[in-house]
């Protein structure tokens, strides 16, 4: 029998397994935000993203209200949406990329918007010149996304347009609800101009959202009818949330249809990558094209792998180490090609693939490998390193900084190789002979 002691102690693991999983994340991806500061990028942080339609699906099971929608593989598909759908004359035909502001975006095709309302007869036409096409948007990077699935949906008369949105704190390791009485917009220029418009809520990860909390959001957010169904939306969105392992659940807009009732009209939805193995049938939703392929690839062997725009190949083993690499090359003049987090225990398997990844990238000049041996020693290492290289002939300078337990047999290693690896003793000198190999090349 559970007792009440038991679901404390559930209740305590869980916000403590939050916390674990919000530093990993954090550390994962501060390289990420800061380098995108300096504009040397454009990516997306490593999380499972979902679609709209899949999204939509999601809530409804947990109780939210969402638009009737039906998602589309073919244009046979959407010719048989458009009849079975409800609604009026008109439909909503979406595009389904993993990458915000679709409807102003373009295809390659030179077809305009991302997202359409037309008429019925109309849906078909206007499909044909998104499915199977590329969408570039402001957040879908200068490549783009494929569109293989359109969504059509009923078109809904909307009342009202709020914003709301679940988020994980890093101050109090628990959820946190931002939401406004104004939506459909953009909340980011909204917090600048009118920042008393934003509502903050933030919620004990062990009660979780009680009904009194979804009544009082309920009352900021300005609606005056059915105001126990709103109440329960919100319970439900927040449901979708803790139960999904959600990071984050963003519906904007929320509205009101025109009797008054709540809609989640579109939502975005991201999901904790530390709970696949709890979540199985969601992450099996992930769609990997519209994902880098490289980290596609590293993921399938346990790898953390972002690219960057640069020419330094990096492998490293530790978040921390990698950022200090990533700066300490740009110190001296050269630019990362790359985040790649080995792990503390990687195998020759897994170095291989590594280096299969880096050298897979056309603009990578050069490789850096900085390896601090604690769990993994460094002859062992070493061992595959050379091994990866050998078997990518590897075409590219290969400078490896090795530090910690056996680091004397791993240089010894590197050296007795045959292969024109090119040793450092410290990390300085590691960046400083990697930018060297690039100018010596150049030369």
């Amino acid at each position: 029998v559970v007792g009440a002691n038991d679901h404390r102690r559930f209740r305590r693991r869980r916000a403590r397994d939050a916390r674990t999983s919000a530093m990993f994340t954090a550390m994962r991806a501060t390289a990420v935000r800061r380098w995108r500061r300096r504009g040397a990028i454009a990516v997306a942080e490593r999380a499972l993203n979902i679609h709209e339609y899949q999204g939509a699906a999601l809530m409804q099971r947990f109780g939210a209200r969402v638009p009737p929608g039906v998602a589309c593989a073919t244009l046979e598909d959407v010719a048989q949406a458009v009849q079975t759908i409800g609604g009026g004359d008109e439909v909503v035909v979406k595009s389904q990329i993993l990458a915000g502001g679709r409807g102003l975006g373009t295809f390659a095709n030179g077809f305009q918007g991302g997202v359409h309302v037309v008429k019925r007869a109309d849906a078909v036409n206007v499909a044909s010149k998104m499915l199977g096409q590329t969408l570039i948007t402001k957040q879908s990077g200068p490549g783009g996304k494929p569109v293989n699935v359109i969504y059509v949906a009923e078109k809904m008369s909307l009342k009202r347009e709020m914003y709301f949105a679940i988020l994980l704190d890093r101050a109090t390791a628990g959820p946190l609800v931002i939401a406004s009485a104004e939506g459909g917009t953009s909340i980011e220029d909204l917090a600048v101009s009118h920042p008393e418009k934003i509502i903050k809520m933030r919620l004990d990860i062990e009660k979780g959202m009680t009904h009194a909390q979804a009544k009082e959001l309920v009352t900021k957010l300005g609606m005056t009818k059915h105001l126990d169904d709103a109440a329960k939306q919100l319970l439900a969105l927040y449901e979708t949330f803790v139960k999904s392992d959600c990071t984050m659940i963003e519906v904007n807009p929320l509205a009101e249809d025109q009797d008054g009732y709540v809609i989640a009209a579109d939502a975005k939805l991201n999901f904790d990558d530390n709970a696949e193995y709890r979540q199985k049938e969601l992450f099996a939703m992930r769609d990997s094209s519209q994902e880098d392929q490289r980290e596609v690839q590293a993921s399938k062997f346990d790898l953390n792998y972002i690219g960057l725009d640069g020419n330094i190949g990096c492998m490293v083993n530790g978040a921390g180490l990698a950022m200090a690499t990533m700066d300490i090359i740009q110190l001296y003049g050269g630019s990362p090609a790359n985040f790649l987090d080995v792990g503390g225990n990687a195998s020759e398997e897994q170095v291989v693939e590594a280096f299969k990844i880096l050298t897979a990238d056309p603009k990578v000049k050069a490789i850096l490998v900085n390896i601090f041996g604690g769990i993994m020693k460094c002859d062992v290492i070493a061992s595959g390193i050379v091994a990866a290289a050998k078997q990518v002939d590897l075409r590219v300078p290969l400078i490896v900084r090795l530090e910690g337990t056996n680091v004397e047999k791993g240089n010894e290693i590197l050296k007795g190789s045959g292969m024109a690896i090119i040793t450092a003793e410290d990390l300085d000198d590691a960046a400083q002979k990697a930018c060297s190999s690039l100018k010596q090349a150049a030369a």
